[in-house]
């Protein structure tokens, strides 16, 4: 028999979070805390008084449009071969819909593409998106560190990586672990480097309820000096069997130094000591074109001698279609708007 229930306890929860190898820190408690202007649901099913299977659900109301949008990011956790649990997750979905007059429902789960999954979603009423920009990365670089050595891993990087690790190391490089206090640091160092790269950087704020809300059990800001001054620095999250690298800046002073090279390097040992399975250096969405300005990022990653891994599509499931129209139209004006303003 199958229970469902809005929570469960705490310990029961986080050992099953902990446990299963499909958990991802998007899909924990502490991670709907820091999206904190979000709404949240949580599904739990469970079979003879087992948990088996949960999925954390966002939601954020849009007032033009009088209905909310549905998101799991990184969502469900359970067997993705376990059809009965993912159809009892599904009908709960709906139930959470109708109860917020909700116009969409996205996903997307932390499963490599594959057909057989594709086809089992597509019974239970889901649609994928293709060849549109997802939330959540659809290409990922990942390295296998299980029953590794710190030694056996560094000799599988590339040439020019460990050259470029042991040159930190030579030139005196330090890296430290940062407290609470060292955020405007790691947050001036960030917004430097998203303005000379140009990508999207949120306020201060947001990264002080990462560090507040996952702890210091699963979240690290690691700071590499030169000569005693930040140059660079990097947050990694550890859940499960797993370990991210989240975000991560530099400033162009000291970049002969090799100090982001050291800096992947320490939260990889890291990873080590948590006993992770696999480390992610996250997105590598210009992969395939050396020409796409994403590239430089792959190159840098590829150099750990990791693999792309491409997830399955975004998932949706539509319940107003006209309010989805809206959306989407709105959407993608303001999309076009916040271009034109770049």
């Amino acid at each position: 028999m199958f229970i469902n229930e809005k929570s469960s306890k705490e310990k029961e929860l986080n050992n099953f979070l902990q446990s299963n190898i499909k958990s991802h820190y998007l899909q924990t408690i502490e991670w709907a805390q820091v999206k904190n202007n979000w709404e949240h649901e949580l599904i739990v099913i469970k079979k003879d008084e087992k948990i088996i299977g949960t999925m954390s659900v966002l939601l954020k109301k849009f007032p033009i449009l009088n209905s909310y949008m549905m998101y799991a990011p990184r969502g469900f956790v359970c067997n993705p071969n376990d059809k009965e649990t993912l159809e009892k997750m599904t009908k709960e979905v709906v139930k959470i819909a109708k109860k917020y007059n909700a116009f969409v429902f996205k996903m997307d789960p932390d499963i490599p593409d594959n057909d057989n999954f594709k086809d089992t979603m597509l019974s239970l009423g889901y649609k994928f998106t293709v060849n549109s920009k997802t939330i959540q990365p659809k290409f990922v670089y990942r390295l296998n560190i299980k029953d590794k050595t710190e030694e056996e891993l560094l000799k599988s990087f590339r040439t020019k990586t460990r050259y470029n690790i042991n040159l930190a190391i030579r030139k005196n490089v330090k890296i430290r672990e940062a407290q609470r206090s060292d955020i405007p640091i790691f947050y001036d160092i960030l917004k430097f480097t998203a303005k000379r790269d140009q990508f999207y950087v949120r306020d201060i704020e947001y990264y002080e309820r990462v560090f507040d809300s996952m702890g210091a059990e699963h979240v690290k800001i690691f700071i590499a000096e030169c000569e005693k001054e930040p140059v660079a620095v990097a947050m990694s999250i550890f859940y499960g069997n797993k370990m991210w690298y989240l975000y991560g800046g530099s400033l162009n002073k000291y970049r002969n130094y090799m100090p982001t090279y050291l800096l992947q390097w320490e939260m990889i040992k890291w990873a080590k000591k948590k006993k992770c399975d696999i480390y992610d250096f996250g997105g590598v969405s210009g992969y395939k074109c050396k020409n796409n300005p994403m590239y430089g990022v792959y190159h840098f990653k590829k150099g750990f001698n990791g693999e792309v891994v491409e997830f399955t599509d975004e998932l949706y499931m539509i319940f107003k279609p006209h309010v989805n129209n809206m959306y989407n139209i709105i959407s993608a004006c303001y999309n076009r708007f916040l271009e034109a303003k770049k």
